[in-house]
């Protein structure tokens, strides 16, 4: 590749088919982090679909999305969150650290974890499944490398983590134009964002998760191989 050329998801495939062979006969964690808007379902779309042409690798990852964690809405209201739902306090973080931690064990055992369906606003219950033959499992969302409270477990079980950034004003934008997609209307949309989700954003940020990525991308991009 020439000097100065940027690289992508897709130049990357070698660095993870070299993960599995350093962890095997485990599995390997690819953890994908980032503040919300900052790209980390594209970016997991993009690995996802790169992958099935790599010899090294295809057939062989799984996807564990940290959005499956989160609780019901009937568990939200009984708690008082449910205008907050999406804060680190609306997962449950100790079953995903628990998921995460069995996709590691050895010997290998099928997983199962939930998912997470966007247009009903639930978690749908072992809406993945991890096979026995996956030697990769991709993870992404907000609080990999929060590192506090319940959170504190996920850090030691992901062994790379790939981390999204991306300027604040652009990450509002698209995170008001995604939920005017979903049916809130424009007002609704902002306010949501700006209430909820840079708070979420904020909380993001200040674990300082970028500085112990592995990788760091903006908008699809590598800017950092390499912990600063």
């Amino acid at each position: 590749m020439a000097s100065g050329e940027s690289r992508s998801v897709e130049d990357l495939l070698g660095r993870l088919e070299s993960l599995v062979a350093r962890v095997a006969p485990r599995r390997a964690v690819l953890g994908i982090a980032g503040p919300p808007g900052a790209g980390k379902t594209t970016l997991v779309s993009r690995l996802l679909t790169a992958v099935t042409a790599y010899e090294g690798l295809s057939g062989r990852v799984a996807h564990v999305p940290m959005d499956g964690f989160h609780l019901t809405n009937a568990e939200l209201d009984a708690l008082g969150r449910r205008d907050r739902k999406g804060a680190p306090d609306t997962f449950d973080a100790i079953a995903y650290a628990g998921v995460l931690a069995s996709t590691r064990a050895v010997p290998r055992a099928v997983v199962a974890a939930p998912t997470f369906d966007h247009g009903l606003g639930e978690p749908v219950a072992a809406g993945a499944v991890v096979p026995v033959d996956a030697d990769l499992v991709v993870t992404e969302g907000n609080y990999l490398l929060l590192g506090s409270g319940d959170w504190a477990a996920v850090p030691p079980l992901l062994d790379e983590v790939w981390w999204c950034a991306l300027d604040g004003e652009v990450r509002v934008s698209r995170l008001v134009a995604r939920h005017v997609e979903t049916g809130r209307g424009l007002e609704d949309a902002t306010e949501w964002v700006l209430r909820s989700d840079e708070a979420n954003a904020q909380a993001v940020v200040d674990a300082a998760g970028e500085a112990r990525a592995d990788v760091v991308f903006v908008d699809g991009s590598v800017v950092r191989e390499g912990r600063s």
